[in-house]
């Protein structure tokens, strides 16, 4: 017998992505989230207007919500999110972490497609990190793309200023059973990461050590990259997270499963 997925519900999700803010006309400033449920399947949270949130979720950090089937993306895994009703409960710890994702984890995109996902967890292999100056014309189209979700706030929200926009793009190169490619990282806690060392070096020092990070680091620690679909081109993916996540822990458990 045939069942009838629920238009409206709530859930409870593990945060691995928030992406770097967007601006919409409906909406205004809104960060695209995702992450996987308890009962292991993924979802989409949108739209989430992340810095007017009463309640701030991290990387890691369960959450729970109502939600609501959106009707205009097709999408499984995505959900309407009613934000004022978002709550944290704790986070996963490091030693559970690799269990709990190593279900999801796809040999490469082309593997989730077949599979009918829109997000996935893919091992990168061969990284290289990239980043690139932004044009002075794109910085100056987001900062007035920004400037204009900025004055669409409600009375409630007039504290928040407009967002300064990165003015450099990072990127990677990297292969996956399906070949090489290269993704702009859309990993809100990449430019983070970025702003948090300019504060106490040279850019040309903070660049450097974001080459070590995410260009040696964590490839040597262990890395999966969350990869999801773009709303309107269902057959573009997008790097939406970089995850740390140890590889050697998903070996030793691959090999007690085979």
């Amino acid at each position: 017998m045939q069942t009838t997925e629920p238009s409206s519900g709530s859930e409870r999700v593990l945060v691995l992505v928030k992406a770097l803010p967007e601006v919409s006309d409906k909406y205004g400033e809104t960060v695209c989230c995702a992450g996987i449920t308890a009962e292991g399947t993924w979802r989409r949270q949108f739209p989430i207007r992340f810095r007017s949130l009463d309640t701030k979720f991290r990387r890691w950090q369960w959450i729970e919500y109502d939600w609501r089937k959106p009707k205009n993306d097709p999408r499984p895994e995505s959900r309407r999110v009613q934000e004022d009703t978002i709550s944290t409960h704790g986070s996963l710890t490091k030693s559970k972490r690799s269990a709990f994702l190593a279900p999801h984890i796809r040999t490469s995109i082309a593997d989730a497609a077949l599979r009918g996902e829109t997000l996935a967890l893919v091992r990168p292999k061969n990284l290289k990190f990239k980043w690139k100056r932004k044009s002075d014309s794109e910085i100056e189209e987001e900062r007035e793309s920004y400037a204009r979700a900025a004055a669409q706030t409600s009375f409630f929200d007039e504290d928040l200023k407009a967002l300064n926009p990165c003015p450099v793009a990072f990127f990677y190169q990297y292969e996956d059973l399906d070949g090489r490619h290269e993704h702009r990282c859309l990993d809100w806690e990449t430019s983070a990461t970025y702003y948090r060392l300019i504060k106490t070096n040279s850019e040309s020092e903070a660049l450097e050590r974001m080459e070590f990070i995410f260009g040696e680091q964590y490839p040597k620690d262990g890395v999966v990259f969350a990869l999801g679909t773009h709303s309107r081109y269902p057959k573009t993916w997008l790097l939406v997270g970089v995850v740390r996540l140890d590889e050697h822990d998903e070996m030793f458990l691959n090999f007690f499963d085979s």
